[in-house]
């Protein structure tokens, strides 16, 4: 939480409401300092009144520390000094004695620093806002600290941690960006640096304990640590936590599950790491997988230990799970308890869950008894997390004891949606509850290792849907390499701190905007933001590393994606033209982005954003190829140059990364195929050869076939209220020069170009025409019958029109109608809604394929049982007026994302009605990794098709009515018939206010 207000003593804002004047006055007669700035610190150009001088005139504020104070602040000292040089060329002088000096920066924590709690007491800091509270610091202006000292700038923290965040909060207002070694954040340089009057009280956090796990390391961070930066140790060892810990402090986290794969020793193979966590004041902890802080992967050895059974084995373990409990008792550490294999896999010795719960209850004694022997007899004090991840939400859901004052973390599903959150009864616990949540991962049904593309949107939704269920006590996000996670490991963190910002979900683009601006300057902000946001899109539809259509665990060979190259517009051309948008986007900004931002603009925007949208044009091309050679297109050949020019764009840019940017700094830290997985690979293109007879051909929207293949060419039909936009593709098929022309009888036909060139040189075999209809020109009113000409080297094709000039008959009408059979709605653009006092269904701003969705809220109470009455009168409803032009029985399909049941009274329901009709409950759970919740998860949407009753043609309405909380809806279509098949969003079919 942060908080902006006066520094004053508790009352004095009553004082002046009262109008006690005479007892302000006598308050600053007795040596209280009264401020009267509600501002926060921030950084000014010049010298104002009451203000701070940080450096000026060639002199640099000295730091004062006290050498009682934790290891922690003198760490956030040096590194502060060292930030000030980088913007100013000045380093402070760091002190623990007050000398005679003009300014200073007083930095320490309370309880810890003779010169802090000496100006606590004299009412000069703002104590009753810091002291006793979780890591909360405040930052303000003292004058006349000391009698050797004018001014001062005072960071006081409620503990060490809170101290240390206040200096790097400090750090971030002249312009150091969290980011300045782990992305070459580099700030503006100034030649002074002043602060304003004012106050900042910022903490306590909203999670207490916000951490990162460093997972799947075996293609970055470990290579890099090993080779680049950390050869002594070749590993991820202190020298590399150093780095990390102080980014988690510039970031205000706490909390490590350090790196645990077999390719890095274990954290606590090195005796300095331990050291270095408690110097930094990082609480370490260990993964789902690691009990009691142990690496079973590095540390337990089958050959000379024996299996890793608790039955048969139980004093090797009992004892193996002591020596490091033991170990640790010198760090703040978070034990996680219970039991599973040696790696990620079940427990084993037993034969299902329903076995496994009176074998992890007695662990649990037995873990607990060793953390009273050896780190406090009262052990509801020493911090315990039980994560209930994969099988062990199943031993969980058998009626498991865990004890009261243990953390319940709870996992997302690794893809991005949280399997569970705490019912009633849980929210009580002691303990508390927490989430373990995954920006990187590795496993089936697909990796996505290597960019970081977990939206924005979809982190806000799931983790504020965690936080409004109590889970306040833990939050871990899985970051893989830390790179290129960068932008969502900021954005969890900042959301664990001060999750209140977040409650709106408007606030995720503006958390961005704010984020490129403290990077890059707010004139580039928006540009930036537009750019990232776009990614994420993209992403979110599909991430680059499922282009393949392929899988892992098992793994299987790439295959064609399902974006359609022949309807709707050709969706797959509509992807490729995005990225071709972002591309250019990102190649002008780097061009005019300054010299010093130029390596932090292709760390965290340029190589994301050209990477995902080459491995996009790397498959997507390849398609053409194969589809457009079944249709005898010269240009398939075409498409396989540029797929292969993607796949070989990424192997430079990538290589780029490693030897060229920041001088080599990054050497090994970036993999192009993690796991070397099919996806990644070089294209695999189908040999083909073409029938060149036929010189030149046409293919207008909707056929997929050979040229000269069908007796008649026909576009789709026309009408004249949805206002459709067709294209027509002419290509040769031979290596020649076709001139052709077009011709056209009825001249409501509109023709993108009536006459061109085809020619067999690169990207000119082929050329599209768009066809629209002027409903007002001509004969307007009537149906249109006609036909396109095309005629070039001694050939003719004929492409049929039809369009009809429809009409509702209501010239009031503004809602859904019918397009050739097919109805698409986006969620949020309902035509009207019952809410109620028990529930409703809210908007979700920046989240979904269509860009908002619609969530149904948490207010309402467990529906175990549902019936048809209930739910029409007492659960809130959102209604979709629709026209439709034929008769037919309608199929609606409701596109949500692949959430969970909010926890166990719960599951995904939600009910349709049509025209007021019976209700049809349906439910999108899904039960473990079944194949269904694999595709879910792929495309970030869970679908499901409902038959409704027939009806004809007219206006219609279509209810959806809330059942269970958390639902999330996206969009819906109503289909008619057959219609072709997208994998993208369709655009809406509504009635466009100016049709005649």
């Amino acid at each position: 939480m942060t908080m902006n207000c006066f520094s004053i003593l508790p009352g004095i804002l009553t004082i002046f409401r009262s109008g006690s004047i005479l007892l302000f006055l006598i308050l600053i007669i007795s040596g209280v300092q009264v401020y009267a700035q509600p501002s926060p610190i921030r950084l000014t150009e010049t010298v104002q009144a009451g203000g701070f001088t940080i450096a000026a005139a060639g002199k640099a504020s000295p730091l004062l520390i006290d050498t009682a104070d934790a290891t922690v602040v003198r760490i956030a000292a040096t590194a502060l000094s060292s930030d000030v040089k980088l913007v100013t060329g000045l380093a402070p002088a760091i002190h623990d004695q007050p000398t005679a000096i003009p300014y200073a920066v007083i930095i320490g924590t309370l309880g810890h620093n003779k010169l802090i709690d000496a100006l606590a007491a004299k009412g000069a800091l703002p104590v009753a806002q810091v002291k006793g509270k979780w890591e909360t610091f405040c930052i303000t202006i003292v004058n006349n600290p000391t009698k050797n000292i004018q001014k001062a700038l005072v960071i006081a923290g409620s503990d060490p941690r809170g101290t240390a965040f206040g200096v790097f909060e400090l750090s971030k207002i002249m312009g150091v960006s969290p980011w300045v070694w782990w992305a070459d954040a580099m700030p503006q340089h100034r030649a002074a640096m002043y602060l304003s009057a004012g106050v900042s009280i910022i903490g306590p956090p909203s999670v207490k304990y916000r951490g990162i796990f460093i997972n799947d390391e075996d293609w970055g961070l470990q290579p890099w640590a090993a080779k680049t930066f950390e050869p002594e140790t070749g590993d991820i060892g202190p020298k590399t936590y150093a780095k990390v810990f102080e980014l988690l402090l510039r970031l205000k986290a706490n909390l490590i599950w350090p790196a645990m794969h077999p390719s890095t020793n274990p954290f606590y193979h090195y005796p300095r790491n331990k050291q270095v966590a408690a110097d930094y004041a990082i609480v370490t902890g260990s993964s789902h997988a690691e009990p009691m802080m142990r690496n079973n992967v590095g540390e337990w050895d089958k050959k000379t230990m024996g299996d890793f059974n608790y039955l048969t084995n139980k004093p090797t373990i009992t004892r193996y799970w002591e020596e490091r409990v033991k170990e640790s008792s010198l760090n703040e550490v978070i034990y996680s308890l219970g039991m599973r294999g040696v790696h990620d896999s079940g427990m084993e010795g037993v034969k299902n869950p329903k076995d496994a719960v009176p074998l992890l209850e007695g662990i649990f004694t037995d873990q607990r008894n060793m953390l009273k022997r050896h780190i406090d007899k009262d052990v509801t004090k020493v911090p315990q997390a039980f994560t209930a991840y994969k099988e062990v939400l199943d031993i969980y859901d058998n009626n498991l004891k865990v004890p009261d004052d243990v953390t319940l973390v709870w996992p997302d599903d690794n893809y991005g949606y949280i399997q569970r959150l705490s019912n009633e009864p849980e929210k009580q616990r002691a303990g508390g509850s927490g989430v373990y949540y995954h920006a990187s991962y590795w496993g089936r049904p697909h990796d996505y290792l290597w960019l970081g593309t977990a939206h924005p949107g979809l982190m806000r939704e799931e983790m504020m849907k965690a936080y409004d269920s109590k889970a306040d006590r833990l939050w871990v996000l899985n970051v893989g390499d830390i790179k290129p996670i960068e932008y969502n490991m900021e954005f969890f963190l900042d959301m664990a701190f001060n999750a209140t910002l977040f409650k709106d979900s408007k606030y995720t683009k503006q958390h961005l905007l704010t984020w490129a601006g403290n990077l890059f300057g707010k004139d580039k902000a928006p540009a930036i933001q537009q750019v990232l946001w776009q990614y994420y899109q993209l992403a979110f539809e599909r991430k680059p590393e499922y282009m393949g259509w392929s899988q892992t665990e098992p793994t299987t060979k790439t295959s064609y994606t399902t974006y359609n190259h022949f309807f709707y517009g050709d969706e797959a051309q509509r992807r490729i033209d995005q990225y071709d948008s972002l591309e250019r986007a990102v190649k002008a900004l780097r061009a005019s982005i300054r010299s010093n931002d130029a390596d932090a603009f292709y760390e965290l925007v340029y190589y994301p954003v050209r990477g995902a949208s080459l491995m996009n044009k790397k498959f997507l091309y390849r398609d053409k190829s194969y589809y457009y050679a079944r249709q005898n297109r010269l240009s398939a050949y075409d498409y396989v140059r540029l797929s292969k020019l993607a796949y070989d764009s990424i192997v430079q840019e990538t290589n780029w990364y490693n030897t060229q940017l920041a001088g080599g700094k990054w050497k090994n830290i970036l993999s192009m195929s993690p796991r070397n997985l099919p996806v990644y690979q070089e294209p695999v293109l189908t040999p083909f050869t073409t029938d060149s007879s036929a010189v030149w051909g046409v293919a207008p929207e909707g056929d997929s076939t050979a040229a000269g293949s069908r007796q008649t060419l026909q576009l789709p039909a026309f009408d004249a209220l949805n206002r459709q936009q067709y294209f027509i593709d002419l290509f040769l098929t031979n290596a020649t020069t076709v001139n052709w022309t077009a011709a056209i009888t009825d001249q409501r036909i509109r023709l993108s170009a009536v006459s061109g060139t085809l020619s067999p040189t690169a990207g000119k075999s082929q050329v599209r025409i768009w066809v629209e209809i002027d409903w007002r020109a001509g004969a307007a009113g009537s149906p249109l019958s006609d036909q396109i000409s095309f005629t070039g080297a001694g050939k003719t094709y004929a492409v049929s029109v039809t369009g009809t000039p429809l009409s509702t008959g209501q010239a009031s009408y503004q809602g859904f109608i019918e397009n050739n059979g097919l109805i698409s709605m986006y969620a949020t653009h309902y035509s009207w809604s019952k809410m109620t006092a028990a529930g409703q269904w809210k908007v979700l701003d920046d989240l979904g394929y269509t860009g908002r969705s619609l969530q149904a809220s948490f207010l309402q109470q467990p529906t175990i049982t549902v019936t048809e009455d209930a739910i029409k009168k007492n659960n809130p409803w959102v209604a979709y007026d629709f026209y439709t032009f034929s008769a037919d029985t309608p199929i609606v399909t409701v596109f949500s994302l692949p959430t969970h049941p909010l926890h166990k009274a719960y599951s995904v329901r939600y009910a349709l009605s049509l025209d007021d009709g019976p209700l049809t409950i349906v439910d999108f759970r899904t039960a473990g990794r079944s194949e269904e919740w694999k595709q879910n998860v792929l495309r970030n949407s869970a679908i499901r098709k409902t038959m409704m009753p027939a009806i004809s043609g007219g206006k219609h309405t279509l209810k959806i009515y809330s059942i269970d909380p958390g639902v999330v809806i996206d969009k819906i279509l109503l289909t008619l018939g057959s219609t072709g098949n997208a994998y993208s969003t369709i655009a809406e079919t509504r009635l466009k206010k100016d049709t005649p």
